[in-house]
């Protein structure tokens, strides 16, 4: 088993005792992405979707720093504040993935840091050939 350790400056730095993902031989473990904009480190906005969107932009520019793309994710797990913004969150990721979509999980959740409306994780697969 070989563990590399993913990072890219298109994406927001750890905050916290993390790395922005790690793949093990063909599968890639995506760590939680926050609407966080990489060249501030701050939130995108104060708005649910102009978040979302910032999230699946983090989640891609992770995904293409490990050699895939947000089509190799086989699961997605969607930490909301509020699940009242699940339709806009399902409106959104509709914009970032073709189908066959990923297994996916949304919940909502008390908090998230920076104060941040919506997170998101996943597992990609990256192509064998």
């Amino acid at each position: 088993m070989s563990k590399k350790i993913i990072h890219t400056d298109q994406a927001p730095a750890a905050i916290g005792c993390y790395s922005q993902a790690v793949q093990i031989d063909h599968t890639v473990y995506l760590s939680g992405q926050i609407p966080l904009v990489p060249q501030t480190m701050q939130l995108v906005s104060d708005n649910f979707t102009e978040q979302a969107h910032q999230v699946f932009k983090n989640l891609r520019a992770v995904a293409e720093a490990a050699g895939g793309n947000l089509n190799n994710l086989v699961k997605l797990n969607a930490y909301l504040t509020d699940l009242q913004n699940f339709a806009a969150f399902n409106e959104v990721m509709a914009e970032y993935f073709t189908a066959p979509y990923p297994a996916r999980a949304a919940v909502e959740v008390s908090a998230l840091p920076k104060g941040a409306m919506v997170e998101a994780e996943g597992i990609l697969i990256l192509d064998q050939s």
